[in-house]
């Protein structure tokens, strides 16, 4: 059963995780005051420190904590309390050393980071249950506290244990029946792999399977989704009804379906780092890695989060200085902090909570900025964090319940993501699998919707899609027969889909299909392929009113009714189209065979077969065509529309209001049609 969302109250909140217990001369109603002051309303705590709350196995403190909840709610401040099982002490680590994860090949991970344990073992989990009995039994009832999140980033490893191995085979058992059946949907004839029983199974790590494969990276984030879900239910019971339970995601970790695991929680909470300074311009391609790079990949981050239960979300870490590391100080300049805010709440954000109050003086992050730096003294960052808290306060009545416009749908498959890290498309040095194929097609794509103007919402399969006027099946990989029915009802119905190259070539299972690619698609997209060719250099692009390259794949096309929109210009893959449209019923399938360069990317989304029907944003604020501008729209609980202009640059820009509106930023003035100035890193939001 999903649990209702949690009542956030009138605005957004605005929060920082706070961990007085690491600092060498607390002083906590200095710290409070000071949060306080820039308008600080939430902070997460105790989610990290399991040996400060249980110093020896059974021996707890848990009165430490106190004051800090006592002082948070004399300001009226709530508390996010977290459960500490992401990092153990060591005496369990030590009495246990049986419950080290152990990753492919054998070796165990030694103890001395977090996460290194196999959280499924019973002994894990019966010291698991205790310590949160201990802290949420004991702080979840306090007035401050406004919910718990359950662990921490959960799914870092893929656990290679013998009893998990042993869970697997039991799993495989129950899904398959038997192995005469395992035999024949994974194709086990190959290399002599057939099973005479459940007890030959190989293990993972010697795996060249491909079926096998998806199928244990199914299992591995099923028992990241238990785990959370055992947490939820056994806090639910210690906690009033009305606290939240979320836990923060970092999107991408190996064992993890975000979708899942949302199932179980009140609301989904995650982490939104992003490089700062010149790396957050319009410029560039996006980096695939754990923070975003550009605007283009902060606002997908955003997306990714509201998708994961298709409701409003909290920002549980986002950075208020440098990120990464001792290596790579970018603290932002200024404005991108608020920048950063206010993108985040365009899509979807009901929190914003920076990682974290002060810059910590031990431990591996100590290069991880804090509103506070090493100094503990407020300085420009605090400055512009207070500013933007007054700011949010003062617009709390405008962006309570936001829901976030959308006008383009991406269907994202944890299935194909998994199955294309096996058997990766794309090579980027022409030689190496680029293992982030999946996620770096889906980047290449969210960034041409984002260039053309379009808002995005991530979509999973078993969701409704009909309502978007586009659809993009980026590297769809792993199609179901059900799914493609769907999109077949979809386009007939009046939408416009855009397929990419390795959508449709398998099925469920990651098989390829023993039929004319794109497979159960092939009608559809009016096209068929026979072959396809890596391409080592970028090779260039032509249609009508189109100039562009082709980059590091080529479907060799055959149009079967669909109509060419750009070729190759060259002496081999001229005679195949790089791109085709088709008409089907009121709607029409784009067919895009390569990685397209970012200006063709974007053309696709401003060239629709037909313009939509209903514009979801209707009249109001439109862009003056400067390429570091970004505008995007959400409807408020009034039922009120309003716009973000973004200017990412350090150039001064301008948007056209083509309405009278009042401003939700700064002076709150109203606003007669025309021009509207963006100052260098400036950002405005008009109702």
């Amino acid at each position: 059963m999903t649990p209702s969302p949690p009542t956030s109250g009138t605005g957004i909140r605005f929060g920082t995780a706070y961990y007085w217990e690491y600092q060498r001369s607390p002083d906590l109603e200095r710290d409070l005051d000071l949060m306080a002051e820039a308008r600080i309303d939430t902070i997460r705590v105790g989610e990290s420190v399991w040996s400060t709350w249980e110093p020896r196995d059974g021996e707890f403190a848990l009165d430490w904590l106190t004051p800090v909840l006592d002082g948070a709610h004399e300001r009226g401040m709530r508390v996010l309390l977290g459960t500490p099982t992401y990092a153990v002490p060591p005496w369990l680590s030590r009495k246990h050393p049986e419950l080290a994860v152990v990753r492919a090949g054998g070796r165990a991970v030694p103890w001395g980071a977090r996460q290194e344990v196999d959280f499924t073992s019973p002994v894990f989990l019966r010291h698991a249950e205790r310590v949160i009995r201990q802290v949420v039994g004991r702080h979840g009832g306090h007035p401050a506290v406004l919910g718990i999140q359950l662990d921490n980033e959960p799914g870092l490893h893929l656990i290679h244990n013998d009893r998990v191995f042993e869970r697997f085979v039991s799993w495989l058992a129950d899904r398959y029946g038997d192995v005469a059946r395992l035999n024949e949907e994974w194709g086990l004839a190959y290399w002599s792999h057939r099973l005479g029983d459940w007890g030959e199974l190989w293990r993972p790590e010697g795996n060249t399977t491909p079926s096998y494969d998806l199928a244990w990276r199914r299992f591995q984030a099923e028992l990241t989704t238990e785990f959370i879900a055992w947490q939820a239910d056994l806090v639910r019971e210690l906690v009033p009804e009305d606290r939240a339970l979320t836990t923060c995601l970092a999107y991408q970790r190996p064992a993890l379906d975000d979708v899942r695991l949302s199932e179980r929680l009140t609301v989904t909470s995650g982490n939104a780092y992003y490089l700062p300074q010149d790396a957050l311009t319009r410029d560039g391609p996006p980096e695939i890695t754990w923070f975003s790079t550009g605007p283009a990949g902060l606002f997908q981050a955003a997306d990714r989060m509201y998708g994961s239960k298709g409701r409003r979300f909290w920002v549980t870490e986002t950075n208020a200085s440098s990120i990464a590391g001792s290596q790579l100080n970018l603290p932002p300049y200024d404005g991108q902090l608020r920048q950063a805010a206010w993108a985040l709440v365009a899509r979807g954000a009901e929190m914003i909570s920076y990682w974290h109050w002060h810059t910590l003086h031990d431990g591996a992050e100590t290069y991880w900025g804090g509103i506070l730096g090493h100094a503990m003294t407020p300085g420009r960052v605090y400055g512009e964090v207070a500013a933007l808290g007054a700011e949010l306060e003062r617009a709390a009545e405008d962006v309570t319940g936001l829901t976030p416009d959308a006008d383009v749908g991406f269907l994202y498959s944890h299935d194909s993501k998994w199955a294309l890290e096996f058997q990766p498309p794309l090579t980027l040095d022409g030689r190496n699998p680029d293992k982030d194929s999946y996620e770096r097609i889906v980047a290449t794509f969210y960034q041409g919707a984002i260039d053309a103007g379009r808002q995005v919402a991530f979509l999973t399969p078993e969701r409704e899609f009909n309502r978007l006027p586009t659809i993009v099946a980026p590297a769809l990989y792993c199609l179901t027969d059900d799914l493609a029915d769907a999109l077949t009802s979809y386009v007939r119905g009046g939408g416009h889909l855009i397929l990419t190259f390795r959508t449709g070539y398998a099925d469920g299972e990651a098989r390829a299909r023993a039929e004319i690619a794109p497979g159960p698609l092939r009608a559809l997209a009016g096209v068929r392929y026979l072959e396809y060719s890596t391409l080592l250099e970028p090779l260039p692009l032509h249609g009508p009113g189109l100039r562009d390259v082709a980059r590091h794949w080529a479907d060799g096309l055959e149009p079967e009714g669909a109509e060419p929109l750009a070729r190759y210009d060259h002496h081999h893959f001229g005679r195949w189209p790089a791109i085709t449209r088709h008409r089907v019923g009121d709607g029409a399938v784009t067919y895009v065979g390569t990685l397209p360069g970012r200006e063709l990317t974007a053309e696709l989304f401003r060239r629709p077969p037909a313009p939509p029907a209903v514009d979801p944003a209707g009249p109001g604020l439109v862009t003056a065509g400067a390429p570091q501008v970004t505008v995007h729209s959400a409807v408020n609980a009034r039922g009120e529309r309003l716009w973000f202009a973004h200017n990412w640059s350090e150039r001064e820009s301008t948007v056209t209001i083509t309405a009278p509106a009042t401003e939700v930023t700064g002076t709150r003035a109203p606003l007669p049609p025309g021009e509207l100035r963006l100052a260098p890193f400036d950002v405005r939001v008009v109702r």
